[in-house]
């Protein structure tokens, strides 16, 4: 280590490069790090009372419920027989008053309460409906989105959007219809794609005519951090344009008239993640939707081709150079990780040791 180096010296330094391409790394992020948070899986008016949907979250099926009079609810979705799911993965919920296995025929309840069982009396051993329910999953309602947690001790919700509830309030509130989504694949690590997506150095010179038109000059970018997450805002001129930052890999964007989109990269590999980008509005909103996204897809593509490109440059072996003063969101999301995933307290030939597995 020479003497000028920052870690040597306590400034601020980038995550090393070797931790985007570390399988032991990405285990400890799937055991340790995503347990730790809630993960925008739906927007609520996508759930109507009475149905159901499937979906995927870090390789864990997932079911999702809205019992009518009730909120929404999470389970693993398997049966808990012989783990056959309930519902197949769609892009839309579906409407449903019980959910039944095709396996077996095990019929269940919104509630994840077993109805019946085939041949019930039948059984080797004595058969008690009650002692098979769905395993549920913590799930919760806050603005207009379900979150899920897969730990068995996440974070508090509010806490994770402390930054959020704070700046946005009643905006962030505001009940909205999902207007469009789409889901594209990246060549890259999901933390370079989380890194750029915080990377307000790169605005101004990348996106000249697509994201830097919303955000406006530099010199009127306005920080803001907390424990969990960042701010970026800018004015706009019937209001603020506010760009959060929240771990683990979500992004939400609020413009003044209430549009809200929601980024986020889930993990596929080592070297690929998912784009999920869902924009939420109001009713009357929904004529925009289609040059909204359009919009939307144009900086993202800019943006695509960037963290492709540093994917092959930090699995070149590349040492990141010093931080600018408009990548300090990058760096407290990137402390922030070092922190939850121990890397401070274990000696750097073994920062990537094994943890306790997630009990879902």
């Amino acid at each position: 280590m020479s003497g000028n180096d920052p870690a040597r010296l306590g400034s601020p330094a980038f995550l090393p490069a070797d931790l985007y391409g570390s399988a032991a790394a990405a285990l400890a992020e799937r055991q340790r790090y995503a347990p730790h948070f809630w993960h925008p899986v739906a927007a609520v008016d996508a759930l109507p009372p009475g149905h159901g949907l499937a979906l995927e979250l870090l390789d864990l099926p997932v079911l999702l419920t809205h019992p009518p009079g009730e909120q929404p609810r999470a389970y693993l979705n398997r049966c808990p027989h012989r783990g056959v799911a309930l519902l197949e993965p769609a892009a839309a919920s579906r409407a449903c008053r019980r959910l039944v296995c095709p396996y077996h025929g095990w019929t269940y309840g919104l509630d994840g309460q077993l109805l019946a069982a085939a041949r019930e009396s039948d059984f080797l051993e004595p058969f008690q409906r009650q002692d098979w329910p769905l395993q549920p999953l913590d799930c919760a309602v806050m603005g207009p989105l379900i979150w899920v947690a897969i730990g068995s001790d996440p974070l508090p919700l509010e806490q994770q959007l402390d930054l959020v509830l704070a700046e946005a309030g009643e905006r962030f509130g505001t009940p909205r219809q999902l207007l469009a989504q789409t889901t594209l694949e990246l060549a890259c690590n999901w933390k370079i794609a989380h890194d750029n997506t915080l990377d307000d150095y790169h605005v101004a010179i990348a996106h000249p005519q697509t994201l830097h038109r919303y955000q406006g000059p530099v010199r009127d970018y306005r920080h803001a951090l907390s424990p969990h997450g960042s701010l970026l805002a800018t004015p706009m001129a019937d209001g603020e344009f506010l760009t959060f930052g929240l771990a683990p890999w979500t992004h939400l964007l609020l413009w003044p008239d209430g549009r809200l989109a929601v980024i986020s990269f889930p993990p596929l590999s080592l070297e690929r993640c998912r784009m999920d980008l869902w924009l939420l509005g109001e009713p009357s909103q929904a004529p925009m939707a289609p040059a909204w996204l359009e919009s939307m897809l144009t900086f993202l593509e800019e943006d695509r081709r960037l963290v492709e490109s540093a994917q092959r440059g930090y699995a070149s072996g590349l040492r990141p150079g010093p931080p600018h003063r408009l990548e300090r969101r990058l760096l407290q999301q990137q402390q922030l990780y070092d922190t939850l995933m121990g890397l401070r307290q274990q000696d750097p030939a073994h920062r990537h040791g094994s943890s306790t597995p997630s009990p879902h």
